[in-house]
């Protein structure tokens, strides 16, 4: 169990829906866009409807891997510990899927799932922190951004578990690791603006 689960929740990770969803429509949403397998790029490139889509799934396989190993685990007394590995695996799977060569999408959709599962309430109170940073700022990575690296803080103040704040720290640390790109662009100024996209 030590490894299968965890195993389970990079392979089911790994799993590039926004690929298999523009596939369906005739599209390869890596040669379009941002080129990114995501659910943004999936939006940006086939619609919000099928954006939105890809986004669901996305953020269920996240959440259901560690749902199902809660349930296969009982009460074993490794299961904090497993499922929240199995989370965190499921996140890695989406970033470096093995069906596409290791290059995957950036993990904030996964990573809710992850997050959903961990704690409902911190989702709850980055999703206003998203929304507030993305309408001063006009960038969706910002709000991304500063979200997930605040979902460990929000835990903490919940009175998390060790292994739950732990996991989230990872997790908001390999999303920020996978938005390199576009830390400097915001950085030096280049970030696309979602106000500018809008007015356009």
């Amino acid at each position: 169990m030590q490894i299968f689960l965890p195993l389970m929740g990079y392979l089911l990770g790994a799993i590039p829906f926004g690929l298999v969803i523009s596939r369906m429509v005739g599209v390869d949403d890596r040669t379009q866009g941002s080129k990114n397998i995501g659910a943004t790029n999936v939006s940006r490139v086939l619609g919000k409807k099928l954006g939105l889509i890809t986004l669901v799934c996305d953020c269920m396989k996240g959440l259901l891997p560690m749902f199902f190993a809660s349930l296969i685990l009982g009460e074993s007394a490794q299961k904090e510990m497993l499922v929240a590995l199995t989370g965190v695996m499921a996140v890695v799977g989406h970033m470096f899927p093995i069906y596409l060569g290791f290059k995957g999408g950036k993990g904030v959709a996964t990573g809710l799932g992850v997050f959903l599962y961990l704690s409902p309430l911190a989702i709850g109170i980055s999703l206003v922190v998203f929304i507030a940073a993305v309408a001063l700022s006009g960038f969706v990575s910002a709000g991304s951004l500063l979200a997930s690296g605040l979902i460990p803080v929000w835990l903490y103040f919940l009175g998390a578990s060790k292994t739950t704040i732990i996991a989230a720290g990872c997790v908001a640390l390999l999303i920020w690791l996978k938005h390199h790109e576009n830390i400097n662009r915001l950085i030096h100024g280049q970030e696309k603006s979602w106000k500018k996209s809008k007015q356009d």
